[in-house]
């Protein structure tokens, strides 16, 4: 095994903090790489959420921020993971990871190139393995989810959620004005159908309030204070009530996709 080999993961959201978890669980020194205003909604399972508070717990994975590589190294010496913001990825060259990890799920390739890193990796669509990276790992739910890609793209975008007890594209909710974004309730609230879950104070002064578009549990919510633009993403409803742990648990998609992150992580680390 190369000893001390470093992980970069770039993005430090929901489906990225399965990765992430799964990769220090197994042994190995992550450096998670987060932009200055992380936008994810299942705060409660994302590992940006350091990049605002400090730091943040998730599944008893502690994220500490840094605000220069050179703290990582102490980080480290906790058993804990550093997130430094570094959006553009400058520090990559100077790090000399043996893995960098696109974790991003921006739907577009965001700068990650194979010259990163003996191995690089993006998750879902937006990448061509075998061009921008060596292989691309399938995000969209279904029978190829988790599949490891070495020529070629993920699924593309379809916009559409995945069906969750019944209920598809409705359970997700998007700003329907620029603004910005205030809580009313919070994640793991159980809320009704027509239910004010939050507003978006646009820059008239008006207050448009956000609301539940099926009855569920609050499982993801943008940060208070956020500014929105028409169609960002806010918020994300699970109609499954008798689910509240859920809120506080890294998905099943998130570990799957992790799954195939370490097999490929695994056989470039250990040669």
């Amino acid at each position: 095994m190369k000893k001390d080999a470093l992980i970069i993961v770039r993005g430090g959201g929901d489906l990225a903090t399965g990765t992430i978890h799964r990769l220090c669980s197994a042994g190995l020194r992550v450096l998670v790489l987060e932009t200055t205003q992380p936008a994810a909604i299942r705060r409660q399972v994302a590992l940006c959420e350091a990049v605002y508070e400090g730091e943040a717990t998730v599944e008893g994975l502690r994220a500490v921020r840094i605000e220069a590589l050179e703290q990582a190294q102490s980080v480290w010496a906790q058993g804990a993971v550093p997130v430094l913001v570094d959006p553009e990825g400058a520090c990559i060259a100077r790090a000399k990871p043996e893995v960098v990890v696109d974790a991003i799920l921006a739907k577009r390739n965001l700068g990650t190139s194979r010259d990163m890193a003996p191995l690089t990796i993006a998750l879902g669509p937006g990448f061509v393995a075998g061009q921008d990276v060596d292989a691309v790992v399938e995000t969209k739910r279904g029978h190829r989810l988790g599949r490891i890609i070495r020529e070629g793209s993920a699924i593309p975008n379809t916009g559409i959620p995945g069906v969750i007890g019944g209920y598809g594209a409705e359970r997700v909710i998007h700003a329907q004005a620029a603004g910005v974004f205030m809580n009313v309730r919070k994640i793991g609230d159980l809320v009704e159908k027509g239910e004010t879950i939050a507003t978006i104070r646009t820059p008239e002064g008006a207050e448009i309030p956000v609301t539940a578009q099926i009855p569920g549990i609050l499982r993801g919510l943008l940060r208070s204070g956020y500014p929105v633009t028409p169609g960002f993403k806010i918020a994300d409803i699970d109609p499954r009530r008798e689910e509240l742990s859920n809120c506080f648990l890294i998905s099943d998609k998130s570990r799957c996709i992790a799954g195939s992150v370490l097999e490929l992580v695994c056989a470039q680390v250990w040669q």
